[in-house]
């Protein structure tokens, strides 16, 4: 004997595979669907210091980033807590303690992601943090690096975040390549290396990038 269902119910029914169907479906720049970038205006309370963050900056290289790294996320920093206020310590020009809503700002749509380390809560104790801000010390108010030399006379974001984490705590987060590793067949990759070098591109020299930090195993993203 057939069955007619109600016509809501089937509507219903509809809606549901369709939202599940479209729910998870990223943006063609976003890694994933789990840990989409956060929203303006969302500052989660649950910061802590040592946390890395990551966005899409508005800067004149940050497409060509994008488009060798192949990820969305062109600029980074470490958040600290200080006096009660977040801040992003960043590679900029120079380097610098910058607000964290301020940072935020700066990005593209103003929206970031934030990752941790999985075993923060044991690791990075006040010990710790203390020596990160130590070790950052070192590289504050230099001139930021836009050839990517991997030396401590000028300095580019995602290079300062990992030789903060490795000399102050010997955690390596991301693997370091080489400037030829990366894609660099994109026209607007190669008028930027062309700008940059005049010819003379240092494909041997070894570079650490935004997305290699994002990718590193050793991070847990934390939930908006």
């Amino acid at each position: 004997m057939k069955k007619n269902f109600p016509r809501v119910n089937l509507m219903f029914f509809a809606l549901l595979i369709l939202y599940s169907l479209t729910a998870c479906t990223p943006e063609p720049t976003t890694p994933d669907c789990i840990y989409p970038p956060r929203k303006p205006n969302q500052i989660a309370p649950a910061f802590q210091s040592g946390d890395i963050i990551f966005q899409t900056s508005n800067s004149r290289q940050s497409k060509a980033i994008q488009l060798a790294t192949h990820s969305p996320y062109s600029h980074v920093g470490i958040i600290y807590q200080k006096e009660g206020s977040f801040w992003v310590y960043e590679a900029i020009e120079p380097v610098q303690l910058t607000p964290l809503k301020t940072w935020i700002k700066r990005g593209q749509k103003e929206q970031y992601v934030v990752k941790r380390l999985k075993d923060a809560d044991q690791i990075l104790d006040e010990q710790a943090l203390h020596s990160m801000k130590t070790i950052g010390k070192q590289y504050m108010g230099k001139h930021y690096d836009f050839y990517f030399e991997w030396s401590d006379d000028r300095i580019y974001c995602s290079e300062l975040v990992w030789k903060i984490y490795k000399k102050a705590i010997g955690v390596e987060l991301g693997q370091l390549q080489t400037l030829e590793s990366f894609d660099l067949t994109d026209d607007e990759v190669q008028r930027k290396l062309q700008e940059r070098y005049k010819g003379a591109i240092p494909l041997d020299e070894k570079v650490i990038s935004p997305a290699a930090i994002f990718e590193s195993e050793l991070l847990i993203t934390v939930p908006n």
